[in-house]
């Protein structure tokens, strides 16, 4: 027992405890003893909305006939065994900093259903179609919202530029809604809304304001305890806004501009790297939850020429973060995720009219980056077969993949929400997580 339990015990003693209450105190410091800690691990999820190809990224097939594997090759990580893409050289130097999964699948291959199944770790209830925005269950970010409080009056859950289809909080509510921020902070006269008073508006008549509201708020409202409070919500809501005007640390994390140039260059002087940087200040504010919505990424032609372009400047931006995060201390309690609603076609396809191939949407393979958080690096967990066109090792759902970020925020996938109707509601229903990354 701890030193702090003999003192409880003897003041309980001191005030006529009982013998009963000594082996209920007993028992009370052994449970605390075995009970597992809540680990304060946060996350920045990349969205690559579209669809990324795995063949082309992190599962390539070099020994497949040509019109599956494509025109890129392989090259080696410093990882002995693990290749990537030859377009992503950054991530190759710093394999030991992160895992790939390959061998998570699902049967959803329309991009509203594909989103839904992943960012929430529930399969849409009823058929949903390529570009339908559904929210039939809470997001990941909504009910990291719900469970871990921010600190310093900050959101705890950011989508940067936008909110994916499905990352809403369905029935928790509006509250744990994502805190969007759309302007790009690559700009030069980069601010965020609703986080600066307009320059119309003086701090003292800021002030007068709120003290007119809270004067309002001593009104009498709704007596009646089974009669919902209208603007309970929306009172919320203001106060959360004044917090983000009003508070320090608010302000700054949001000041990009105070990053020194080369910090900024490393990441990126684009939209996309730019949002990773400030992902990055966020976590280190203590916000739990950060999506990054990365689209374009449904490429069912002019595959090639665009990923040539493309995967250089996305390797430079999640290199940078990793080894920024790591290099701060911060990647042991920070997840950086990157992953889309499913994986592209084995088989090379061209588009009637189109000359410029590309891939379809394929939902039985995908690869997922998983770093930090306390995850081995290192790692390739799971395999498709030799034509990347099923996973055939360590099959995993989306449901391990989600059980998993969950179980390093902190939070038991097996719970049991209940609607406002008083439906039950299960967090995951296969809450078991892939042992690889715990």
């Amino acid at each position: 027992m701890h030193r702090r339990n003999c003192l409880q015990l003897g003041l309980a003693g001191l005030a006529g405890g009982s013998f009963v209450d000594l082996l209920a105190m007993r028992r009370a410091s052994a449970n605390e003893a075995h009970a597992p800690r809540r680990r304060q691990t946060n996350c920045i999820l990349i969205w690559m909305d579209g669809g990324p190809t795995h063949l082309e990224t992190f599962d390539l097939k070099p020994e497949a006939p040509v019109e599956i594997r494509g025109e890129f090759r392989p090259i080696e990580t410093n990882v002995s065994g693990m290749r990537i893409c030859e377009y992503m050289p950054k991530l190759a130097k710093i394999a030991d900093k992160y895992s790939i999964i390959r061998s998570v699948q699902h049967n959803q291959g329309n991009h509203g259903a594909g989103n839904h199944y992943m960012m929430t770790g529930a399969p849409p209830r009823i058929p949903v179609g390529c570009g339908a925005f559904v929210s039939f269950h809470p997001s990941l970010g909504s009910v990291t919202a719900h469970e871990r409080p921010a600190p310093h009056g900050l959101p705890s859950y950011f989508s940067l530029p936008s909110m994916t289809r499905s990352g809403g909080p369905n029935f928790l509510g509006a509250k744990y809604a994502p805190f969007v921020v759309a302007n790009d902070p690559n700009n030069k006269d980069f601010r965020v809304r609703d986080v600066e008073l307009p320059p119309e508006l003086t701090e003292p008549h800021f002030q007068s304001r709120r003290d007119l509201r809270q004067l309002i708020d001593r009104l009498p409202r709704y007596s009646d305890p089974q009669v919902a409070d209208p603007v309970a919500g929306y009172d919320e809501n203001v106060a959360q806004g004044y917090n983000l005007v009003t508070t320090p640390e608010a302000q700054k994390a949001f000041d990009i501009h105070s990053e020194p140039d080369e910090v900024r260059e490393a990441y990126g002087r684009n939209g996309f790297g730019q949002r990773a940087l400030m992902a990055r200040r966020l976590v280190e504010a203590g916000v739990p939850f950060v999506t990054i919505v990365d689209g374009g990424w449904d490429h069912h032609a002019n595959l090639f020429d665009a990923l040539r372009k493309r995967l250089p400047t996305w390797d430079q931006t999640v290199a940078t973060l990793i080894n920024d995060l790591d290099q701060r201390g911060l990647l042991e309690t920070t997840m950086v995720i990157a992953l889309g609603e499913f994986g592209r076609t084995p088989k090379i396809s061209t588009l009637a009219g189109q000359s410029k191939a590309g891939r379809d949407h394929w939902a039985n393979a995908m690869s997922i980056l998983f770093a930090g958080g306390g995850s081995r690096g290192g790692q390739v967990i799971g395999a498709t077969d030799r034509l990347g066109h099923s996973a055939v090792e360590r099959v995993l759902s989306p449901e391990n993949y989600v059980s998993t970020v969950y179980r390093k925020l902190g939070i038991d996938p097996d719970m049991t929400y209940h609607t406002p109707a008083g439906r039950p509601a299960h967090l995951v229903s296969d809450p078991t997580p892939i042992d690889e990354l715990m």
